[in-house]
């Protein structure tokens, strides 16, 4: 069984082998995808060199920071007027020829504590969704001496520079366009695998969908539109409300769309939209408080509005809902906009004229959500977890011969993609 600990807790004797999942609490995906690895380790134990016994720690990397900060706050900093000063940051910085191989700076001066951490439990191996669980984790084994693989999976569909290149042992990426972003990074191609990005289990499940609507207390004979405006972080949602405030008005007109939204854990949005829609008096419309098996709703739905964010477009990837991604994106998510559309896998509104124009092109030839499905079908990788930890698998108890230094950049070859 999978477990959240944090520095201040007992450790465990170090005579039950661990394996160690590592995220950063900025946002919700990294978690997310942390979780779905530890899933596949728990459903995979015994099997492809997994011990019976294994413990699996799902830990948050800031936990064990020698300064404590709210990561969410943190990047929530970055959702206003500074948002293109972080899109900047993302794609330029490390992303050119100078390029970050990895090194001890970060553990030895902030982290010490996780160093204490694989001293005590000597993990088989690190997985890490977030770029400073991994060069903490890069840093740990340097320190340590204590041998294990480090394996990245980048949560979205392009690779920031600040991934510690040289010194990771396996790139769990999504698509071959990622693979070409990290060759010229001169990482060897044994250590470049495309697995997709992990989401937990029963996105793939057969389901009835009959039944799901009915559990939801949706109407049977209407296409069914999620919209997706909550998750753990009110603050990077505000310019998408926005514009979904100014669509509301024209809902009505969809009469074979019935508009399911989601606030999240967002008690005050979602009070407040019930508000709204009482007082139009809108019937195709709904709103769902936190919903807990999103797998199931998202498998009876026909389309979702949402942000580009990692970890919900590869949700609706492998639940087969076709997307429509709204508003100007920034960063990670301007990469992930860009991939999809690129492939025909999902539409784009950057604003709430366009949305409207677009849901009603969807309302009049709802045969074009096929197209997307297929479209998005090159990019759907729903066992991509499982696929994560058998290849981490192959990696451990291999000796590798390690260089100690407090930091590393180097110089590559041309990118493969400019930014």
């Amino acid at each position: 069984m999978s477990v959240e600990q944090n520095p201040a807790s007992t450790i465990e004797s170090n005579s039950q082998p661990v394996i160690t999942v590592m995220h950063a609490s900025v946002g919700s995906g990294h978690k997310a995808a942390a979780n779905a690895v530890a899933q596949a380790i728990d459903k995979l134990r015994g099997t492809h060199d997994i011990p019976e016994n294994v413990r699996v720690d799902v830990l948050d990397v800031l936990d064990y920071g020698r300064i404590k900060f709210d990561g969410n706050k943190t990047a929530a900093s970055f959702t206003g007027a500074t948002r293109p000063i972080y899109d900047i940051t993302w794609r330029y910085t490390l992303t050119g020829r100078l390029l970050w191989g990895g090194g001890t700076g970060w553990s030895r001066v902030m982290f010490p504590s996780f160093n204490d951490y694989v001293r005590e439990n000597k993990p088989l191996a690190i997985i890490a969704t977030h770029i400073t669980a991994a060069n903490v984790a890069c840093g740990a084994r340097l320190i340590t001496g204590i041998e294990y693989p480090l394996v990245c999976i980048p949560t979205d569909y392009e690779i920031e520079g600040w991934w510690p290149h040289k010194e990771t042992d396996l790139f769990c990426v999504a698509t071959e366009f990622m693979a070409e972003t990290l060759r010229p990074r001169h990482v060897e191609e044994s250590k470049i695998k495309i697995t997709g990005i992990p989401v937990r289990d029963g996105f793939d499940d057969p389901c009835d969908i009959e039944q799901i609507k009915k559990s939801f207390g949706l109407p049977l004979d209407k296409k069914i539109v999620l919209v997706m405006a909550g998750a753990s972080l009110p603050q990077p949602y505000v310019r998408f409300r926005a514009a979904i405030e100014q669509t509301i008005p024209y809902l009505r007109r969809f009469n074979r769309m019935h508009f399911v939204f989601l606030p999240g854990k967002d008690e005050e949005y979602s009070m407040h939209l019930k508000s709204v829609f009482n007082g139009m008096g809108l019937d195709n419309v709904s709103v769902l408080d936190y919903v807990e098996d999103m797998a199931s709703l998202m498998k009876a739905s026909n389309v979702a509005v949402l942000k580009s964010g990692g970890l919900a477009v590869t949700e609706c990837l492998c639940a087969k809902l076709p997307m429509l991604l709204l508003g100007k994106s920034y960063g990670q998510e301007k990469a992930n906009t860009t991939m999809l559309t690129s492939f025909g896998a999902s539409l784009h509104a950057t604003t709430f004229r366009e949305l409207i124009t677009t849901l009603n092109h969807l309302h009049e030839n709802p045969a074009a959500l096929k197209a997307l499905l297929v479209n998005a079908n090159a990019l759907r990788k729903p066992h991509a977890a499982e696929d994560i930890v058998i290849e981490t698998m192959k990696r451990v108890g291999v000796p590798v011969k390690r260089t100690r230094h407090f930091a590393e950049f180097y110089i590559g070859d041309k990118p493969a993609h400019i930014r």
